[in-house]
């Protein structure tokens, strides 16, 4: 059966062009048999009118605005021809329909305006011959016929306002599909970024943390063996935590192979883990005075990391570019609506081009890294050169919708 429904739906002509058959056999019967008294009217004019009805209905579905034509015309020449009306007619109905149903606005105005006016010519020309019969029922039977017709627009209009309703939501669904895969594309894109400035962060302060105390080490291999092993362990513990840090990050990217696996990854480090990070630091060799202002209490875990982040990257950057001796001083300070950053150093300060808003051939990518992190936790970031000597970092990181 539902072969047979696909075969039809494949070749709706077909289907057509039975109902076609079946209107022109009934119309040849009624020709035929004249002694019924049900046709009066010329033989051959009937039967070339049922034949041009049936090829209308035929290929209502494949031409349908050149069939409502030709149905217009069939009629007109009925009605010049003096051919009663017969079964065939029936096509005006399934023409109307198809038109209505249709796309095409004039072809379905042509179809309603021929709904309004073939009943009354049809009543006009042909007449009943029963002289008894009255004026009102007449025009009853002609209202009864107009009525008929305009249904048949009614109904194929409405399945016209269904087809382009379903349509649009078709189109609706699938721009929401469509803007639902660019959406996912976007948060693919930004979890890289934040997973990029991660690897950069742990990497660059990790990796030139093992540099000093390696050349350190070398330094005093010979003269002082312990600084030498305590040295070597601050490296080996660096390079761990490097490691536990990068394993959690890539985690994140083998997402599927962490849920096999059952790995726990270590939580992203926050504001606690400062005084840990600083004491890492001051083992490097670089002097650096730890601030706490105001009253500490929970924050965002967003704001917690950038914290975080922004002072390691200072503290980074002041080894790499405050030259000798130089000295930091990091300072948090918890406002009523704002955490407020401030990392500053005494040394030489940096080159302009380090701390530019995007740098130049790639260089400040930590300064953009940390413009970045502010900015995602809607906050502001300052860093420049410092008065009197050497460079300060300040963000305002704000605590709304924290804990």
């Amino acid at each position: 059966m539902n072969r047979l429904y696909e075969f039809l739906r494949r070749h709706p002509t077909w289907v057509d062009g039975f109902w076609a058959f079946v209107l022109l056999f009934t119309s040849f019967t009624v020709i035929a048999l004249p002694e019924q008294g049900a046709y009066e009217g010329p033989e051959w004019g009937g039967l070339l009118v049922a034949a041009l009805l049936a090829g209308v209905v035929t290929l209502r579905r494949r031409w349908p605005e050149p069939t409502l034509l030709a149905a217009a015309g069939i009629g007109l020449l009925q009605v010049a021809g003096d051919v009663p009306p017969l079964p065939a007619n029936f096509a005006f109905f399934v023409v109307i329909y198809t038109n209505a149903s249709g796309s095409a606005r004039r072809a379905s105005r042509l179809a309603l305006l021929m709904s309004l006016l073939a009943p009354t010519i049809s009543s006009l020309r042909w007449p009943a011959e029963d002289a008894d019969e009255s004026m009102a029922n007449a025009v009853l039977g002609a209202v009864f016929l107009t009525v008929a017709f305009c249904l048949a627009w009614v109904l194929g209009d409405s399945l016209r306002t269904r087809r382009a309703y379903y349509a649009e939501l078709e189109q609706r669904a699938h721009r929401l599909e469509q803007e639902r895969e660019t959406q996912a594309r976007m948060a693919v894109a930004a979890e890289r970024a934040r997973i990029a400035r991660e690897l950069h962060d742990v990497v660059a302060h990790n990796v030139s943390v093992m540099v000093v105390q390696a050349d350190g080490a070398a330094y005093v291999l010979d003269t002082a063996p312990e600084q030498t092993r305590t040295a070597l362990r601050t490296i080996s513990g660096t390079g761990r935590q490097a490691l536990t840090e990068m394993r959690r990050l890539l985690g994140v990217l083998r997402s599927e192979d962490t849920s096999a696996t059952g790995h726990d990854y270590v939580p992203q480090p926050g504001v606690e883990q400062l005084a840990d990070l600083v004491d890492q630091v001051r083992d490097t060799g670089l002097s650096v005075e730890f601030r706490i202002a105001g009253t500490p209490r929970p924050l965002p875990s967003g704001v917690e990391l950038t914290a975080y982040r922004i002072v390691q990257e200072a503290l980074t950057n002041s080894r790499k570019h405050g030259g000798p001796d130089v000295g930091a001083t990091v300072t948090l300070e918890y406002g009523s609506d704002a955490l407020t950053v401030l990392a500053e150093d005494d040394g030489r300060g940096a080159q302009r081009e380090l701390y530019e808003e995007r740098g130049a051939d790639g260089l400040g990518q930590g300064l953009i890294g940390m413009r970045e992190r502010v900015g995602m936790v809607g906050g502001v970031l300052l860093a420049g050169p410092r008065p009197g000597g050497g460079f300060r970092i300040s963000a305002t990181l704000p605590l709304t919708g924290g804990e």
